[in-house]
């Protein structure tokens, strides 16, 4: 039976996915089979658990997902040894109002699987506060249930002592202390780690972090603290819709977001997919009867872009006759020009109006619940589709006919409602689920 524990912090930054990434890898050193999850709307951490476990991980998300596609997404875990849900932000940070099956904070993954929290604490310029800050994280729901805590950059041996003492006298189990280590600081950018595919030493890295931390880490004490878990049947399977039954997926630098579970859940539906390169110049495949364009890092290569002229033929004369929809980068693709971070213009597809501008970068984050007002690929009008939006660029213009009201958690109405004109459509959010 595995057993199932969630990575988890105060906040962001303080070394969850390195925790997570080295302990897995450990485990699998040691004969384990281990499989991982990232609790809430991240595209980029999945691929770094994957090649820390060589198992594919997908995300959960309690604000867009409902009970029973988490029950079916975590149930790829039953065969393991030991499960590992990586949390998102700090432990109970979510939005203000629930969606689906909570407010998307990790706290609410725990609580509805039944699994510890190991605590990541950066005690950096404090030492007993940390001790308050965990012993407030442990009780403040019930349901949530702290198995203990890794502390994080610790400054000296005098350091360590202090801060070991005051959790020890708040009864909080401490299964290591790591000192600073820069070899195995993951590289980042704008929207958060350079993707895995992109780093060739990524595979060192890992291993790197798992001999340091298993040298500073009681690996038998943080597996003790997991709880023993029965995935449940789930009736319900993946909630996700393809766009169409042979889709053309651009896959590449920059088009690379794309959440685990929609590939796999179109694939489930019966839905063929072929990839191709816009930055190699490639066109969808002609046979595809729907082309899909997903977020990435389209502003790094908008030069390229612009210059791939077959690309951008190919892909106007396919939405000639078929649906294209973009999400984010692949939305800014779609529009008429691209203003990278230097100011320079260029020119895209144009298979719709939308201008963007990197230029005076501007973060839209947070959940998104679009109501299409015209049909988009995979979904009728009227259908209420649950997302996430990311990005640095402003928009500059967005001429054509909207193509959702789009909410943000709170219910307020944002600007960026899509766009569609003949047979493209493109949203700034990430599509996670659809409102059954």
């Amino acid at each position: 039976m595995p057993a199932g524990l969630v990575i988890s912090a105060p906040a962001s930054g303080v070394g969850k996915t390195t925790l997570t990434l080295a302990l897995a890898r450990a485990w699998r050193n040691c004969g384990l089979q281990v499989q991982c999850f990232k609790s809430g709307p991240d595209y980029i951490d999945p691929a770094f658990h994957a090649a820390a476990t060589g198992r594919a991980s997908v995300n959960v998300d309690s604000w867009a997902m409902d009970r029973g596609t988490i029950a079916h997404l975590v149930g790829r875990g039953a065969d393991a040894d030991v499960v590992l849900a990586e949390g998102s932000m700090g432990l109970f940070d979510g939005v203000a109002a629930p969606g689906v099956s909570g407010t998307g904070a990790t706290a609410d993954i725990a609580q509805m699987l039944g699994w510890p929290v190991v605590l990541v604490i950066d005690p950096s310029g404090q030492a007993q506060t940390a001790a308050a800050i965990a012993a407030g994280l442990r009780d403040y729901r019930a349901g949530v249930r702290l198995a203990g805590v890794v502390l994080n950059r610790i400054a000296s041996a005098r350091h360590e002592d202090l801060v070991r003492r005051a959790l020890g006298d708040a009864g909080i189990a401490v299964f290591g202390a790591l000192p600073r280590h820069a070899e195995i600081s993951l590289p980042k950018r704008h929207l958060g780690l350079v993707q895995a595919e992109e780093q060739a030493e990524i595979a060192s890295l890992i291993d790197e972090a798992a001999r340091f931390v298993s040298t500073h880490i009681d690996l038998d004490a943080v597996l003790r603290s997991a709880a023993a878990w029965s995935p449940q049947p789930a009736g319900n399977g993946l909630n996700v819709t393809p766009p169409g039954q042979r889709i053309a997926l651009a896959r590449d630098a920059a088009f690379s977001f794309v959440y685990p579970h929609m590939l796999e859940g179109w694939r489930a539906a019966g839905a063929e997919i072929s990839t191709f390169s816009p930055l190699a110049d490639e066109t969808p495949d002609p046979n595809a009867n729907v082309c899909w364009l997903p977020g990435g890092y389209p502003e790094l290569h908008a030069g390229q872009l612009a210059a791939n002229t077959g690309f951008r033929s190919g892909l106007r004369a396919f939405a000639e006759t078929r649906p294209v929809h973009g999400e984010c980068g692949g939305y800014m693709v779609l529009g008429a020009g691209l203003t990278d971070a230097e100011g320079v213009r260029h020119e895209m597809t144009g298979l719709l109006g939308l201008e963007t501008s990197f230029a005076k970068r501007r973060m839209h984050l947070g959940y998104r619940l679009a109501e299409l007002a015209a049909p988009m690929p995979g979904h009728d009008a009227g259908a209420r589709l649950r997302g996430h939006e990311f990005h640095y660029s402003t928009i500059v213009a967005q001429p054509d006919t909207p193509l959702a009201v789009v909410h943000d958690a709170s219910g307020a109405v944002i600007a960026e409602t899509g766009s569609r004109r003949g047979h493209a459509t493109g949203t700034f959010f990430h599509l996670i689920a659809e409102d059954r």
